[in-house]
């Protein structure tokens, strides 16, 4: 099984961190982001991922993009250690949480959107973190109200869960772009604990094999 990401890609952490709750054995072949251009622009890479984006899962003859497709087709192949409550209604509720990060805060401030605002709109570096910081403020504090709900020592209770992959991975972000967390008590403390287990500590991106 072989991962094609970047080191500091959100959906590539969050990936890995399931990979790793899982115990699978898998190969890490890094695509640069940035360097000459992008090798995600680069024809062998789009003829696997026509989005020009990581991950890319390659397993046998599968060959699968977006990281919530990924984590979910390996829930089901490897469904130990699940990262899904029993409950149905459970499951849903942590399906919904994950998707407000990954579907609402993660793509406004990824590598991609923060070139164009760059390049095509021309904002300073200073107006290019004001979008940053607003879009993840607003989606941390819709997060830490449903924390006070459902949070134990994870983002559902006291069972690490498919949130908490796309938590750990965008507070990073947060910190990378000092946005100030100090209103999220929760946040911080659910993050605190899943840092404290292996599997993210595996997943961190700065024990990559490609950062820089």
């Amino acid at each position: 099984m072989k991962l094609y990401g970047y080191w500091r890609s959100s959906a590539a952490y969050r990936v890995r961190i399931a990979m790793h709750i899982k115990g699978i054995n898998f190969e890490s072949i890094p695509v640069h982001l940035v360097k000459e251009g992008g090798e995600q622009h680069k024809a062998d890479y789009v003829a696997m991922n026509p989005t020009h984006l990581v991950p890319t899962l390659v397993d046998g003859d599968l060959v699968l993009n977006q990281s919530m497709a990924i984590i979910d087709y390996l829930e089901q192949k490897y469904p130990s250690h699940s990262l899904y409550p029993d409950n149905i209604e459970d499951a849903a509720r942590v399906r919904a949480m994950a998707l407000d990060i990954a579907c609402e805060v993660h793509p406004l401030n990824n590598l991609r959107v923060q070139q164009y605002l760059v390049k095509e709109l021309g904002v300073d570096d200073k107006q290019k973190m004001q979008w940053v910081h607003d879009w993840m403020h607003t989606g941390f504090a819709a997060y830490e109200r449903q924390l006070e709900k459902f949070a134990g020592d994870f983002s559902f209770g006291n069972r690490v869960s498919v949130a908490d992959l796309c938590l750990v991975p965008q507070v990073y972000n947060a910190n990378r772009f000092d946005v100030d967390m100090s209103a999220y008590p929760l946040i911080t403390k659910v993050v605190e604990n899943c840092l404290a287990l292996s599997a993210f500590d595996k997943a961190v991106p700065e024990n990559q094999a490609d950062a820089t």
